[in-house]
């Protein structure tokens, strides 16, 4: 079996347990910072620890768990922003006010270097990813699926066992189980996947057993 040409760590951050995921290429060792939602002395020491050359910070969502570091790292670490979806933009807008809610002091608004669409590519190193716009729990969720790893990084938009709440501002439960119906479920059964928050899982798993999708 050949080694895998992606590796990945996860980093739980903020009062949320968001999972800020550390993604790079095998082959370059060039890799992104995905949702540094907060917690950025954790995310700096993991990044020390796999000796990953950060290219890039990758945003799925605009929610303050995910993205409310994402400005201070920006500037920490000299590198450009992509992503979410421009839909998004309000929620990025507000971080600031969002944190002040939650104790969340540090956070800051943030407008990316690149916006993200459906059907962009996601360059990470020799990795592509697709791009899936797939709103519901945001309007401007994004998610990233790499065919030669058989990888999705989803974001909020689905959970081992469970989808993504629908009742922030800017949410939809209808169009969240479209998302997930159009974009994911077409992916082949054995397409493992890294979500926000929890456990990852596989698509076929989700397929066969998540309650909102049977």
């Amino acid at each position: 079996m050949s080694e895998p040409t992606l590796r990945a760590a996860i980093v739980p951050v903020t009062l949320f347990q968001q999972n800020c995921t550390l993604l790079w290429c095998a082959q370059t060792n060039r890799g992104a910072v995905i949702d540094p939602g907060g917690d950025l002395d954790r995310v700096r020491q993991a990044i020390a620890q796999t000796g990953m050359a950060v290219e890039k910070i990758v945003l799925t969502h605009g929610h303050i768990d995910h993205a409310g570091g994402a400005a201070e790292l920006k500037e920490a670490l000299g590198v450009d922003i992509e992503g979410p979806h421009e839909a998004d933009l309000f929620l990025l807008q507000a971080l600031e006010q969002t944190g002040r809610g939650y104790g969340m002091m540090d956070a800051r608004n943030v407008v990316p270097d690149r916006w993200l669409k459906d059907g962009d590519v996601l360059q990470i190193g020799n990795q592509s990813f697709d791009v899936l716009h797939c709103p519901g729990h945001s309007p401007g969720s994004v998610v990233f699926v790499n065919a030669e790893n058989r990888l999705a990084i989803v974001g909020d938009v689905l959970f081992a066992g469970s989808i993504g709440r629908t009742d922030l501002p800017g949410g939809n439960h209808d169009t969240l189980l479209r998302s997930i119906r159009d974009q994911l479920m077409p992916l082949p059964d054995d397409y493992a996947f890294i979500c926000g928050h929890g456990p990852t899982s596989t698509i076929g798993r989700e397929r066969a057993t998540n309650p909102f999708l049977v």
